[in-house]
């Protein structure tokens, strides 16, 4: 069964250079968050991950130390996928992935490893129309593309070859 989520578009920007209220603030209207599954080849959008609470975050105690998700884990990446509209219509603009690790150990709290800043690095950079995903592992690069070309055609095909090529690298 398909999940119908949709990304977000562009909305009026408060912040039109009038040097107000809001200026500085980051704006999240046009960034979606998809989760990888690459152990279960699932990939889904969570809009909860923008603060913190997707359902892989949640009931998980998070430490920036790699130790702390044990040896016995799942690996998640978190996609940061910003969109923008341009002449040829709206298209993934930018487009970045944070690793988080959950340990697979059955408890009421699970222990995981993310870092934090760098989400926030990677949201940011995002937003400012970066790809990095060259440090994401070939399976999950592979089903990121097939999840971002099925979404929506127009999107994928109006999107920067820098995007396809960090993408389609591995093979």
């Amino acid at each position: 069964m398909k999940e119908k989520i949709h990304f977000t578009i562009l909305s009026n920007d408060s912040t039109d250079g009038d040097g107000g209220y809001g200026v500085g603030t980051l704006d999240l209207n046009n960034v979606t968050p998809i989760i990888i599954d690459g152990e279960k080849e699932h990939v889904f959008i969570d809009l909860e991950a923008l603060h913190g609470r997707s359902i892989i975050e949640k009931k998980v105690r998070f430490s920036p130390d790699l130790a702390h998700a044990s040896d016995d884990y799942n690996r998640y990446w978190i996609v940061w996928v910003a969109l923008q509209v341009g002449e040829t219509g709206p298209y993934y603009a930018g487009c970045t992935a944070s690793e988080v690790r959950v340990s697979k150990e059955e408890r009421r709290i699970k222990l995981g490893y993310k870092s934090l800043p760098e989400q926030v690095n990677y949201l940011d950079k995002a937003l400012k129309g970066k790809f990095l995903l060259n440090h994401v592992d070939t399976k999950s690069k592979k089903l990121l593309s097939q999840f971002l070309s099925e979404f929506n055609q127009q999107y994928w095909t109006h999107s920067p070859e820098e995007l396809k090529q960090q993408l389609w690298g591995d093979f």
